[in-house]
């Protein structure tokens, strides 16, 4: 059979981040692919035999020269598709994936007589988990700092600039669905950018927790070959070598807490872009916004009048299924049976799922926020039409100035009642009130009633 051709293979994939999606996930497949995984394990294999080689109790293990170190760490770096491949080959008769590496490791360096002697310590007293909880935390390093960071960042500055621009443009607020006091579309869209600012600071800092001390925890292989070893100096400086935070007390498994806090920060910061996508869906629903048109594009297959927000939408439900994915992480792999099962190893291959999804909602709030026309004679009108929303503001003085029942005659007065400019003048007048407080009452608007919203989305 012929190899397919890329449209071929992205029309048979069983997942659209391989399929429909796959352009837009782009940066996170060389870091959670099964070819990426494959590469950490080397590169801590190989870091790990290069600390061994350092350590001058193991005197069996000759410290590397300048130029045997470079030889190694160029291996790891340049791994080829080619070399992953022969590790998934060996791995069909070993049935271990791990072990396949280490294979892979010493067959690839054989052929070296500087190196062949020095073969044997590479996976030296480690469990497989050793390797594989280190290399999963360098994944996720990795991506968090050079794809899901500045992704938030280009996000969060977008929709900053957006509270600046707009900070000044009055909007009528609705709590529970109803009219309320104004406020600023600039303002509303400062409140996401609070919001995200305080979860990407989280997530940005967090540290992620890496163990290096055998099969149960304890360093039982490293002691029996080389107990004068001060084992634990070694595995907290290696770990830290690699830009982890050491984790001292582990079974076989580093519990995977770190895991389960970073997926928990990107549920956080998914929620709150469901919660900004599905307002800003009900915005346009409402007209305050438009959308700008593309030229050919379709927006309902039988009425041609639609344009639907289907960015907000498609960023949403991507949404939906990452946290989903995320939520299950964080409640699963922190849990293992005894010294450890194999439950996590399962799971911990799909977390590239999980951030994949998260890019595909970026990459569509983008898309969506790019088209985004604001209509300012709409909100505009809607504020001219909810009057009643000044009541809030004219009870609130009159509580100043000590008349009494102020909230009970102005709830007589507006609720459920349709209230013109001319009804609050008449009620204004009426009230035992200084003449300056009367004044500033009598030339406002429900597009002026805005407080500090205009000052509050400039300073974000």
């Amino acid at each position: 059979m012929s190899a397919f051709s890329v449209v071929e293979t992205q029309l048979l994939a069983l997942s659209p981040l391989d399929g429909r999606y796959a352009g837009k996930v782009d940066a996170l497949r060389p870091i959670f692919s099964e070819f990426g995984l494959i590469q950490a394990r080397i590169k801590v294999e190989i870091e790990w035999l290069l600390a061994l080689g350092a350590n001058k109790g193991i005197a069996e293990l000759p410290e590397f020269t300048a130029q045997q170190i470079d030889e190694l760490r160029t291996f790891a770096d340049g791994l080829s598709i080619t070399q992953a491949a022969r590790v998934k080959e060996i791995e069909r008769t070993t049935n271990h994936d791990v072990k396949a590496v280490e294979y892979l490791i010493k067959e690839t360096l054989s052929g070296d007589d500087a190196l062949a002697p020095k073969l044997e310590f590479v996976h030296f007293a480690c469990t497989s988990e050793d390797i594989n909880n280190l290399s999963y935390s360098l994944m996720l390093l990795n991506a968090r700092d050079n794809v899901l960071v500045p992704q938030i960042d280009g996000l969060i500055a977008k929709l900053r600039d957006m509270a600046h621009a707009f900070a000044a443009v009055p909007m009528l607020s609705r709590t529970h669905g109803q009219t309320a006091s104004p406020t600023t579309v600039g303002k509303e869209i400062a409140n996401v950018v609070a919001r995200l600012q305080r979860q990407r600071e989280t997530l940005a800092t967090l540290s992620i927790p890496g163990k290096i001390n055998g099969a149960v925890g304890n360093y039982n292989a490293h002691m029996a070959a080389y107990p004068e070893v001060d084992w634990r100096d070694v595995s907290k400086s290696f770990v830290e070598s690699l830009g982890l935070t050491w984790q001292p007390y582990t079974t076989q498994i580093e519990p995977h807490d770190g895991i389960a806090e970073m997926c928990d920060v990107q549920k956080r910061i998914n929620t709150i872009l469901i919660d900004f996508a599905r307002d800003v869906w009900g915005y346009i629903s409402q007209g305050y916004f438009k959308q700008a048109l593309r030229a050919g594009e379709v927006g309902s297959s039988t009425m041609p009048h639609k344009v639907n927000p289907i960015d907000f939408e498609n960023a949403e439900g991507n949404f939906g299924i990452s946290t989903a994915l995320l939520e299950h992480f964080s409640h699963k792999l922190p849990v293992s049976r005894w010294q450890r099962d194999l439950t996590d190893s399962t799971v911990l291959r799909a977390l590239g799922v999980a951030f994949g999804h998260t890019l595909v909602s970026y990459d569509a709030l983008n898309r969506g926020l790019g088209k985004l026309q604001l209509n300012e004679a709409v909100l505009a009108q809607d504020l001219d039409d909810s009057w009643e929303v000044l009541g809030e503001a004219i009870q609130t003085v009159m509580r100043r100035y000590g008349i009494e029942n102020p909230y009970e005659k102005l709830k007589d007065l507006t609720r459920g009642q349709g209230i013109t400019p001319e009804t609050l003048r008449v009620f204004i007048e009426a009230q035992d009130l200084p003449d300056d407080a009367k004044k500033r009452l009598m030339e406002m608007t429900p597009a002026t009633y805005i407080g500090l919203a205009k000052e509050l989305a400039e300073e974000i």
